[in-house]
């Protein structure tokens, strides 16, 4: 019966999304599909931000992380505050004073068009294995709860959802995605604020109650300076969640597309500096409830399964909480996912097209037939990855999703770093070469490092590899200015 209210939950909300689709769907053409004719107002960019970088996986992996790591991934959110200011004053500007619609743009222009090409394609890479590995985890929870009482494979459950993001995102593209990303947002911080309720309710706290449980819990510890060989150290993880932001959010053209929708540059300051804030305590809510959860578990002596991923879906999906909290959970974890995937969707629809295909020198009517087959076949993309994510599971999905950020965009971090630092040219053909070399050298330092040492790398390895990148533009940049003869 739970998995008949979670599905007419998700057909309802299927059904708003349409709506807006709609609604947002007249008179639209590619500037509206690419850049929302630049008319979005900032607080409806920034609110919808919030949802897509949650995400389903944040929804779910950040409350399980307590009971592994206790509340230190909050290290690496402040850092991530630090990252969106950087984000705001150095690319920003760049992005507005070049009129970009594809940001790897502005690489073609500085390096050369290898570079251009190598960018895109590691954007492109990037953005369909973290949006795989993103939507891979709701689609598993609606297959345990839902469609494995119906007898549906799950590449059929996989196939469904790809599809209804297709069908709201095919018309106009970022212009209806800003507007969907803000109902989804709304959607996942009234199931969080109404599944804590419902948690602190079912613990007999009020709100006093509430916070000193939670401060007083063995989970609450959140500060890691003593230990060096930690992944959990305070000084890793807050540079590792400044390099995070700026690749996955400044370097990255899902989340940069929404903000060059914003009217100027100074609108979309706003929209970063508000976003950026809202980050820190929306993640300690998400840990509180792990830690609220992992207490309602010894309160009602639950065995807790062994994956930590798993923890909210088993108190949910299994009416440990009632039927409300159910029902705000299946609209939570959908409307999570749903607002990463269908901009991620958007983002390399529009990198093909501007980056490979070049629509943008086509007439309205070729663009817009190249556009509606190259989204279609990315969905396709999209559906095929989730399902070879299947193969790849770990214990928790967002730290894979990091850790894969770290060998993907390390070589953009590199590269951008270089042209927006020095003002050397260096050898273009030799880009594709280096940004394919660095996370090779990246993994062989790590795995050396671990076996002689016993020094195992975290998200550092994003900043170890961007460096190699640079490094490997710089020792190319050498030759080449010699031989220009300005050196």
């Amino acid at each position: 019966m739970n998995g008949i209210y979670i599905l007419l939950t998700i057909l309802l909300y299927f059904g708003m999304l349409l709506l807006v689709a709609r609604l947002t769907g007249r008179h639209s053409d590619n500037d509206a599909f690419f850049r929302g004719n630049r008319r979005s107002p900032w607080y409806i960019v920034s609110f919808g931000m919030i949802g897509a970088s949650l995400s389903g996986v944040t929804f779910v992996s950040v409350p399980g992380m307590v009971r592994g790591i206790d509340m230190t991934y909050m290290q690496t959110c402040f850092g991530f505050f630090i990252g969106y200011l950087i984000i705001a004053h150095v690319l920003l500007p760049l992005y507005y004073r070049l009129n970009l619609t594809s940001i790897y743009t502005y690489l073609g222009d500085r390096i050369g068009k290898h570079a251009y090409k190598t960018g895109a394609s590691f954007f492109l890479l990037s953005k369909i294995i973290g949006a795989a590995a993103r939507l891979y985890l709701v689609c598993l929870i609606l297959q345990h709860y839902v469609f494995d009482a119906f007898h549906i494979p799950f590449a059929a459950t996989v196939i469904g959802i790809v599809l209804l993001i297709w069908l709201y995102t095919r018309r106009s593209g970022i212009r209806t995605i800003v507007w969907t990303d803000s109902l989804q947002t709304l959607c996942l911080l009234l199931a969080l604020g109404l599944i804590l309720y419902e948690v602190s309710g079912q613990l007999n706290l009020d709100f006093p109650g509430l916070v000193h449980a939670i401060r007083e819990n063995e989970h609450s510890r959140i500060f890691v300076f003593d230990d060096w060989h930690s992944k959990q150290n305070f000084f890793k993880q807050f540079f590792s969640g400044i390099f995070i932001v700026i690749v996955m959010t400044g370097l990255d053209q899902d989340m940069m597309q929404k903000n060059l929708t914003c009217r100027n540059l100074q609108e979309a300051q706003k929209n970063m500096y508000c976003y950026g804030f809202s980050f820190i305590p929306l993640n300690f809510l998400f840990l509180s409830l792990g830690i609220l959860l992992l207490a309602l578990a010894s309160h009602m002596h639950l065995d807790l399964p062994a994956t930590s991923d798993d923890i909210l879906p088993m108190f949910a999906a299994q009416g440990y909480l009632g039927q409300p909290v159910l029902i705000l959970f299946a609209i939570g974890m959908i409307a999570a996912a749903f607002s990463n995937s269908d901009s991620a969707l958007t983002a390399m629809t529009t990198s093909v097209c501007i980056d490979f295909l070049h629509t943008d020198t086509d007439d309205e009517e070729t663009a817009r037939r190249k556009r509606n087959k190259v989204h279609l076949c990315l969905s396709a993309l999209l559906a095929f990855f989730i399902c070879l994510v299947e193969q790849l599971h770990s214990q928790s999905v967002l730290d894979a999703i990091y850790i894969i950020a770290s060998y993907t965009y390390g070589p953009l971090l590199g590269m951008f770093a270089f042209g927006l630092f020095t003002r050397r040219s260096t050898c273009d053909r030799a880009v594709p070469f280096i940004a394919v070399l660095s996370p090779v050298i990246c993994y062989a330092i790590d795995a050396w490092t671990m076996k002689e040492t016993g020094y195992k790398f975290g998200y550092e390895l994003l900043m170890l590899n961007g460096t190699l990148t640079f490094a490997g533009l710089w020792i190319m940049s050498i030759k080449t200015n010699k031989k220009d003869g300005n050196n």
